[in-house]
Order: C-alpha cells, then sequence, then structure tokens
C-alpha cells in the first residue's frame, strides 16, 4: 500500500504543485495505518493515567510530596521541548521511522524508571519517557493529517477516543492494581510487552506515501526552546518555593526564562528550516488554538494529578479504588470527543465546542474548588463527569481546526507545535499548582492548629508528604492535615479559573475556517501554501 512520487533522474522527488497535493487514502487503508497509530498512542495515553493512580503511593515511598509535580513535570518538560523536533524531522524523513524511534525511547525510558531507587532518578527517567511519549502522540496525529481529509476526521478521531477511553479506564484500575500488588514499578514494567505489541504493528502496517525534502534540523532552536521552559519551571517549582520569590536566584530564572524566549523567536526567524515557523501564527485560527491548547493545558494537566491524591488521602481508597472512582471523567472525556468528532464531521463546523469546552471545564473547576472532608462521592462523580466532558470537546478538535488552517507541507510541524503548547501549559499548570499546594498547605495550618508552634506545622507538613503517614497520625493532628491538604487543593483548582476565562475569550474571538473534503482540500492546501509566502 506504499506509494512514492514521481522521482527526477537524479532521484530527487519531482518538484511542482503536486508535492505539496494530498495523498488521501481509502477508508481500507486508513482503518489499516490507524491499527499502528493506535498502538503507539496507546502507549502514551496509558502511561499518563497509570501513574497518577501510582504517585501518591510513590512519593509516599520516598517521602516527597513536596517533589510530587517533578514526577509529572519532567515527563511533560521533555515531551513538550521535543515534539517541534519531531514533528519537523517526520516532516523530512517521514512519520513511520520516527514513530518507531520514538517507541523505542519511550521504553529506554520505562526500563529506566521501573529501576529507580530515588525520586531523583525517578524524575530523570520519566523525562527519557517524555521524549519518547512527545513523538507518539504529535506523530500520530500529523499522520492523521497526512491521510484523511480535514472534513472526515471527526469520523476517525471517534477511533482515537476509544483508544483514550479504554486506555483511561485501563490505566487507573491498572495502576491501582500493580500498586496494590506487585508493587508501583510494575506500572512501567507493564510498558515492556505493550510497546513491543506496538512496535511490531507498526513496523508492519505504518506504510505512508513520503516526499523526501532536503533538511537541515532547528538545533539551536531546539535547544534555546528547552533551556526557556527549564528555567522558566525551576523558577516557579524550586526556586520560588525554596529560596522565595524575590531572592536573586529565582529573579535570575525568570530573566533568563523570557531572554531565552526571545532568542528563540531570533533564531526561528533567521534558519531555514525552524522546528516552529514563526509564519504558521501569522494564521489567526493557528494562533488563536495554539493559546487555547496551553490554556486548557494549564487547567487540565495541573488540576487532574491532584484527584487521586484526594481519594488515597482524604476519602482513604486504596490506590485500584481511587482507579476506578475517575471512571465517570473518562465516560465524559469519551462520550464527548466521539460525539463532537461526529457531529464536526457532518457539519465541517467547529467553532461552538472549544467554547463550551472552556465553559464546562471551568464550572468542573469551581466545582471541584468546594471538595470537603464530608462531600458526597457521588458529587465528586457529577464534577469529574462535567470535567471529562469539557476535556472531551476539544482535544482532538482544535488539532483539526489548526491543520485545516495550515499548508500542507507543515502538517507535521503545525500538528507537533499544538501539542507542544499543550503539554508547555501542562508542564507550566503542573508546576505552578504544586507550588500553590504547598505554600497553601503551610497557610491553612497555620489557621487551623490553635496556638500552633512552627514545630508542629512542619510536622504535620511532612506528614502530608506521606499518605501512610498522615493516616497514622493521632486526632486531632489528623484532622487538621487532612483539612489544611483539602483547603489547600481547593484553592488550586480555583487558581486555574482565571486560565480558562482567557481561554473561553479565546475560543469566541478565533475565526472558524469551514473543514475541507477530499475535492476541496488539494486547491486549498495551494491556497494555503501560498498565502504563507
Amino acid at each position: 500500500m506504499s506509494t512514492t512520487e514521481p522521482a527526477t533522474a537524479g532521484g530527487a522527488p519531482a518538484s511542482g504543485p503536486g508535492d505539496n497535493a494530498p495523498q488521501y487514502l481509502s477508508h481500507k487503508q486508513i482503518l489499516v495505518v490507524l491499527g499502528g497509530l493506535m498502538a503507539g498512542m496507546f502507549l502514551a495515553a496509558l502511561d499518563q493515567s497509570i501513574v497518577g493512580t501510582a504517585l501518591p503511593q510513590i512519593v509516599s515511598e520516598f517521602n516527597s510530596l513536596d517533589k510530587l509535580s517533578w514526577v509529572v513535570t519532567a515527563y511533560l518538560l521533555t515531551s513538550t521541548a521535543s515534539t517541534p523536533l519531531w514533528g519537523k524531522i517526520s516532516d523530512l524523513y517521514g512519520r513511520r521511522p520516527l514513530f518507531i524511534a520514538a517507541i523505542v525511547t519511550f521504553l529506554a525510558g520505562s526500563v529506566l524508571a521501573a529501576l529507580s531507587q530515588n525520586i531523583e532518578m525517578l524524575i530523570g527517567f520519566r523525562a527519557v519517557q517524555g521524549l519518547g511519549a512527545g513523538g507518539l502522540m504529535s506523530l500520530a496525529f500529523a499522520t492523521i493529517g497526512d491521510v484523511i481529509p480535514p472534513r472526515e476526521r471527526g469520523k476517525y478521531m471517534g477511533y482515537f477516543g476509544a483508544v483514550f477511553g479504554l486506555s483511561s479506564v485501563a490505566g487507573p484500575l491498572l495502576g491501582g492494581l500493580l500498586t496494590d500488588g506487585p508493587g508501583w514499578r510494575w506500572i512501567f514494567w507493564i510498558n515492556l510487552p505493550i510497546g513491543l505489541v506496538a512496535l511490531g504493528v507498526v513496523a508492519a502496517v505504518l506504510k505512508l506515501p513520503h516526499v523526501r525534502r532536503s533538511h537541515k534540523i532547528d538545533y539551536v532552536g531546539a535547544a534555546v526552546v528547552t533551556a526557556a521552559v527549564t528555567t522558566l519551571l525551576l523558577a516557579i517549582s524550586w526556586s520560588g518555593p525554596t529560596n522565595g520569590w524575590g531572592t536573586p536566584t529565582t529573579i535570575a530564572l525568570l530573566v533568563a526564562s523570557v531572554v531565552l524566549a526571545v532568542a528563540f523567536v531570533f533564531v526561528e526567524l533567521r534558519v531555514a528550516e525552524p522546528i516552529i515557523p514563526m509564519d504558521l501564527f501569522k494564521g489567526r485560527i493557528f494562533s488563536g488554538y495554539a493559546g487555547f491548547a496551553f490554556l486548557l493545558g494549564v487547567a487540565m494537566f495541573g488540576a487532574l494529578i491532584f484527584l487521586p491524591l484526594y481519594l488515597q488521602a482524604v476519602k482513604d481508597m486504596s490506590p485500584t479504588r481511587s482507579g476506578l472512582a475517575l471512571l465517570p471523567m473518562i465516560v465524559g472525556i469519551f462520550s464527548a470527543s466521539i460525539s463532537s468528532g461526529q457531529l464536526m464531521s457532518k457539519s465541517g463546523r467547529y467553532k461552538i465546542y472549544p467554547i463550551l469546552s472552556a465553559i464546562l471545564v471551568a464550572a468542573a473547576m469551581l466545582l471541584l474548588s468546594t471538595l470537603s472532608m464530608t462531600t458526597p462521592y457521588w458529587h465528586l462523580a457529577i464534577y469529574m463527569f462535567i470535567m471529562g466532558a469539557g476535556l472531551g470537546l476539544s482535544m482532538q478538535i482544535t488539532v483539526t481546526a489548526a491543520q485545516n488552517s495550515v499548508p500542507r507541507q507543515h502538517m507535521g510541524t503545525a500538528t507537533s507545535t499544538m501539542t507542544f503548547f499543550r503539554s508547555m501549559g501542562g508542564a507550566i499548570g503542573t508546576a505552578v499548582f504544586g507550588t500553590v499546594l504547598t505554600s497553601r498547605l503551610t497557610d491553612h495550618l497555620t489557621n487551623l492548629v490553635p496556638n500552633a508552634a512552627p514545630g508542629m506545622i512542619e510536622k504535620l507538613t511532612q506528614a502530608a508528604n506521606s499518605v501512610p503517614m498522615l493516616h497514622a497520625l493521632q486526632e486531632p493532628m489528623k484532622g487538621w492535615a487532612l483539612h489544611g491538604l483539602v483547603d489547600a487543593m481547593g484553592d488550586v483548582f480555583l487558581v486555574s479559573l482565571p486560565f480558562l476565562a482567557i481561554a473561553l475569550v479565546l475560543a469566541i474571538i478565533t475565526p472558524e475556517q469551514r473543514l475541507a473534503g477530499r475535492t476541496e482540500d488539494t486547491e486549498a492546501s495551494l491556497e494555503a501554501s501560498a498565502s504563507m509566502h
């Protein structure tokens, strides 16, 4: 099923308009390719959901609640920084070899994470996993853009919704069963058999048309953007909370992140093959939804890591039960993602879905901020379903809208850039919310404990580093510690609301471009290409 462009005598692809013309596959061919893509995506999607349930036990073993956000942040940082590079290299060399390389990198990180002996090692090896995950997600969506017309993508996004739904259900449940059973390290070992199956499927079926172009990889841009994101996260989640926000170290890191971000823009404007072409942002649709993806990422990743902690610490659920308790959110994601994709394919319209997404996620965050020690589970289930429905309404739709607005030769880069912004939002949100949790916990404990000595507050804060230590406290100290933790979580959810308000404004003001079908897309692709030059 592999096809190639006609080549010249020298072996280079023939030039001309046909180079950018879509080469869409038949329905039967698309299903074969989807099999390979879903195998790889399942690997990355499962890891995101399986680790969350085990995190409270992991940080309890290493006595490091203050570093909980970094286990997630390290993963998001490398996946964020690498996604534009995966997209650009795949535009040059083809999706298949890069997809295989992403799977191998992810599996190597999984093995190393399983062998971690302390929290610092785990954070480092999660970064290796993130490097591979960045490729798995962005390359799957870029490949979809290659072989399916924009108007038809909604129908096939249902298959991806099924992958996310299955992994989201299986992840928390598997994470809980493995953590309660053989131990949390098995949440990483389980990736090996799944990954080897994915590797076999991808190698066998993911054969795609590809035009090889001359290439200059923007390694300088990749290094600068990685440094910019790293310095910002170090300031937010390490130096600020530890050393103080007005200290020279924190200020230097914040200034460095701004300088590096500006330097990255200058680099991208001057290199021949930028990893994120600045021309992409001239389009209001692309720039609007990139900003939306960033802001939704802040709220989504930043808040989701604290739900398992609430269920295990406050509601005294085992990891297995807390995994099952997240099911309403999964149902929300699954149902909203599939239904919105189908409706988008029928109408060719999509603008309403990101608007509804921002409203529903904001409503869910507001409701979650009211959680207390005595909140019944059925209340929490409703809040989680609303959150899931909000996320499901925009996860794939914003990517499709962005793909539809750029010329075909930038498909991989545009897709990975959208993933980059969502992941960067997630990394920053996780770091910010982790900082809010630890700082507000101390404040709430100071107010809760009568005549509290600093030593007592420090003891309770340290107990909050570990779920077993929390539950081992005697009353009234246990009650104080849990109340402080719940109140601090409420503050975390409220902090997400300003980000979601801006996301709603962006969703409203971003224009809509009707999704193209098979017959329309060749002309649209060439028009978009011409408009960017």
